[in-house]
């Protein structure tokens, strides 16, 4: 016999002698047709029995089939002939894996493993070759295939033919596959993929919910549980299987243990058009974060240009992570932001930056600094810091595109201390001041005082004898200020307020009779305008009040529906006899806006500066119809008026404030409630009745049938509204909704009109589309903080759901400008926080 004959045998005897060893003192296997499957079991393979199973559970990674025969042929009934279809294209095999219904799993001991087919040849422990509608599965792994060779020594099983492998919600499709079982490893040939996962929540509220990636290739690699290498590879969350965009690259790695997919020399394709260029890049294969190249944004305002960010996002570690944000803007030049955010068991917190090292514009180096933190020092002792700063009076309006950034006037500078010492008292000491900003240097910003430091305690105890209630209040406070040396007092405060309760309820009644000492204790540093007037000042007093109501409940039905009707009448009395406080100076006290809740409040005065004199009985009336089936009160309307039965004397500003007993009363009205499922009323008014003239009035009304359906209109009136000592007045029309217009479009904005100047203070314009998987928006914002400093910027965004938002995201500015408004589609792709 010639050398290389010999040679072509010696593989073949080896084979022939392992499979008979490894067959030793095991029982045969007799296959009997009703093991194989016949044609019409083709049609349902889940449902048919195998035709051989590994009843032994593996040895490492390897299972060992068991009840293998040496040689095992079918019998010829079992020998149907097949029409062995074409192998489909990658698009095609995509539609096959999700039209094709899950096997479901045989109930195998785990690491067993099951071979099905038409046809099953082969010999026991060597190799078997599953012909025709062949399965092989093991544990929740199914493969399916035309054919199907299982090498069992080496746990290799090779597919070809409409070649499916589908494990959990995974399910991978292609011509041709060879993989080893237990390992996990293995190649698929033109794959076409979808790859599902859960999506833990992000945030308090958010619901779990699935995210899957789909996408074809030249070539897939399995490299263990959870690990694919790809060559020629796309990437999408899309359901279609022609999608609207997607990643694609020459290699891509998806590492769905880290849950992060890497791509080299890719990039992304929309609507057939490359419009990101990406050499390498990370991103998020469940929308979780990970360090990378976050997408950039770009958007344009008078005040800045041409205004791009690149972010950088840097996931230290799952509680720390942080944001490098380089920033050009045409005409300003470049800046350079970070920031960083922490958490631990006992702290967390957050700092940012922002530098720019010269304003084209200003001609100076512009700086921006900000820390919060929060820390549990003990259980009872908690501590915290606030600290804020800019370079310059104009930062805000120059670099910020929002009109809640850009009217930014005080900022911050706080660090603070609190103990509670049981459930019923606590300790805060805090030092306290600003930062204020003067960008208009016609009108100058008053600064408000310092806190250096303040001391606060408070307690309450509901449960004393007699079924009283105690709580008391003490205060101490020095205030400072920059403009000491020309008009502002400085000085030192105490402050203590003892109360007693007696609360008397029933079911439907309930009466509160309760008095207090509010005792004040000044040592006042007069500034060069005040130092004629005194420097040590005390003040008591004595407060008291009665507050009591009635409940009462019925039935009603009103045009067809069901209520619970209530009616709710209230009596409020106050009497604080009248203080001369003319000398004390005002360190941070304000006049409350009238309103249902200040009406039955026992000072008309924020802070401990004024107490005011009060001889008062305030009458309310409110009903509800609340609906019986659901709950939801579609209606309330409230009326109260209050009565002066002795002429106020304190004032903080002006003697306008005051009200002369006898004369006039205010009357406050109230209605609004879920009046439909659709509508929505919200309303205020205050009239006066001495001047006979409305001194405030609100009115809300929403529709809203569905979700990203809303149109709103608001009006505002208060002529008398004041900002400190400045009387401003206010009167404006708010207009403002989303609403779709077809096709995927949605329309969205906002007017707001000042009636009382004859202008538009802010407006906003946008348009939406939802594509499905992706969403894009442009829209339009201009506000004016005075009349001639209009700031103008433009938005548009397109957000790839589960990926990344490309472009400024617009979405706080419609969220803030239109209540009720929805984002249209579910994904929160956009991982930049803090840019404003």
């Amino acid at each position: 016999m010639p050398l290389n004959t010999r040679m072509r045998l010696i593989p073949f005897l080896l084979c022939w002698m392992s499979g008979t060893a490894l067959a030793a003192g095991l029982q045969p296997l007799v296959v009997s047709p009703d093991l194989v499957r016949s044609p019409k079991a083709a049609a349902s393979p889940a449902s048919a029995p195998g035709a051989v199973t590994a009843g032994a559970p593996a040895a490492a990674s390897r299972p060992v089939p068991a009840q293998a025969a040496p040689d095992v042929k079918p019998p010829a009934e079992g020998r149907a002939a097949q029409t062995q279809p074409a192998p489909a294209s990658p698009p095609a095999q995509a539609e096959q894996a999700r039209r094709r219904p899950a096997p479901e799993a045989a109930a195998l001991p785990a690491g067993s493993t099951s071979v099905k087919a038409l046809r099953i040849l082969g010999a026991r422990s060597i190799e078997l070759v599953a012909d025709g509608d062949a399965e092989l599965q093991r544990d929740d792994m199914v493969l399916t295939a035309d054919r199907v060779t299982y090498r069992e020594p080496i746990d290799e099983a090779v597919a070809e033919g409409n070649v499916e492998l589908r494990q959990g919600e995974d399910s991978i499709a292609g011509p041709k596959a060879t993989m080893v079982v237990g390992e996990s490893t293995g190649t698929f040939e033109s794959p076409a993929y979808e790859l599902t996962r859960q999506r833990q929540p992000n945030l308090t509220g958010e619901e779990v919910r699935t995210v899957s990636g789909r996408g074809q290739a030249d070539l897939l690699r399995l490299e263990g549980e959870n690990q694919y290498r790809l060559e020629n590879a796309t990437w999408s969350t899309c359901q279609a299987s022609d999608p609207d965009w997607y990643i694609k690259a020459r290699e891509l790695d998806l590492d769905y243990d880290r849950e992060v997919g890497t791509a080299r020399n890719g990039s992304i394709v929309f609507m057939d058009v490359p419009i990101l260029w990406m050499p390498w890049a990370e991103f998020p294969l469940t929308a979780r974060r990970q360090s990378g190249l976050l997408p950039p944004t770009f958007g344009s305002s008078n005040k800045t240009g041409a205004d791009l960010a690149v972010p950088y996002y840097w996931n230290i570690a799952p509680n720390y992570d942080a944001t490098i944000t380089p920033r050009f803007m045409s005409r300003r030049g470049v800046q350079i932001g970070g920031e960083f955010r922490y958490l631990g068991e006992t702290y967390r917190g957050e700092s940012r930056v922002e530098w720019m090292p010269k304003d084209r514009l200003a001609g100076e180096e512009r700086t921006l600094a900000s820390i919060q933190h929060e820390q549990r020092i003990t259980p009872s002792l908690y501590g915290s810091l606030d600290l804020n700063s800019v370079s310059d009076d104009r930062y805000f309006e120059d670099l910020s595109s929002r009109i809640g950034v850009a009217s930014r006037v005080n900022l911050l500078r706080q660090g603070q201390l609190v103990y509670r010492g049981s459930s019923w008292w606590n300790a805060v000491i805090r030092a306290q001041s600003y930062q204020t900003l003067n960008p208009d240097e016609e009108s100058r910003n008053v600064a408000p005082y310092r806190r250096l430091p303040q001391i606060l305690v408070k307690g309450q105890r509901p449960d004393l004898p007699g079924g009283l209630s105690a709580s008391f209040s003490t205060e101490y406070v020095k205030f400072a200020h920059p403009d000491a040396d020309r008009n502002k007092d400085e000085g030192t405060r105490f402050v203590a307020y003892p109360q007693l309760a007696l609360p008397l309820a029933g079911a439907a009644w309930f009466v509160t009779p309760k008095a207090g000492l509010h005792y004040t204790s000044y040592d006042i540093d007069r500034s060069p305008l005040t130092a004629t007037q005194r420097s040590s000042i005390t003040r008591s007093a004595p407060i008291f009040s009665v507050d009591s109501g009635l409940f009462f409940e019925r039935e009603a039905t009103i045009f067809g529906g069901d209520y619970l009707q209530t009616l709710e009448p209230r009596l409020y009395y106050l009497r604080v006899p009248s203080r001369d406080q003319a000398d004390i100076p005002n360190f941070d006290t304000s006049r409350f806006d009238v309103g249902f809740a200040q009406m039955f409040s026992e000072n008309r005065f924020s802070g401990s500066d004024r107490i005011g004199d009060a001889n008062d009985l305030t009458a309310a009336l409110t009903t509800r119809f609340i609906d019986s089936g659901s709950g939801v009160e579609r209606l309330r309307a409230m009326i109260g008026q209050r009565y002066y039965f002795s002429d106020q004397k304190v004032y903080l500003y002006n003697e306008d404030e005051l009200r002369d007993a006898g004369r006039g009363t205010e009357v406050l009205l109230g209605l609004g409630g879920r009046i439909s499922r659709e509508f929505s009323l919200n309303s205020y008014l205050q009239y006066n009745t001495e001047t006979s003239r409305t001194e405030r009035a609100n009115f809300n009304l929403r529709y809203q049938p569905d979700y990203a359906k809303v149109l709103n209109i608001s009006y505002r009136y208060a002529p008398e509204l004041r900002i400190a000592e400045n009387l401003v007045g206010l009167e404006d029309v708010d207009v403002s909704g989303q609403w779709p217009l077809g096709r995927g479009w949605y329309g969205v904005g906002r007017v707001t009109h000042s009636l009382l100047e004859n202008r538009v203070t802010e407006a906003i314009g946008g348009l939406e589309y939802n594509g499905g998987c992706w969403v894009f928006r442009v829209a339009v914002h201009r506000f004016a903080i005075e009349r001639d400093d209009v700031s103008q910027s433009i938005y548009v965004q397109l957000e790839l759901n589960d990926l990344a938002g490309i472009g400024s995201n617009p979405l706080n500015l419609l969220t803030r400008s239109v209540p009720g408004y929805g984002k249209i589609n579910d994904s929160s792709a956009d991982r930049v926080f803090g840019m404003d």
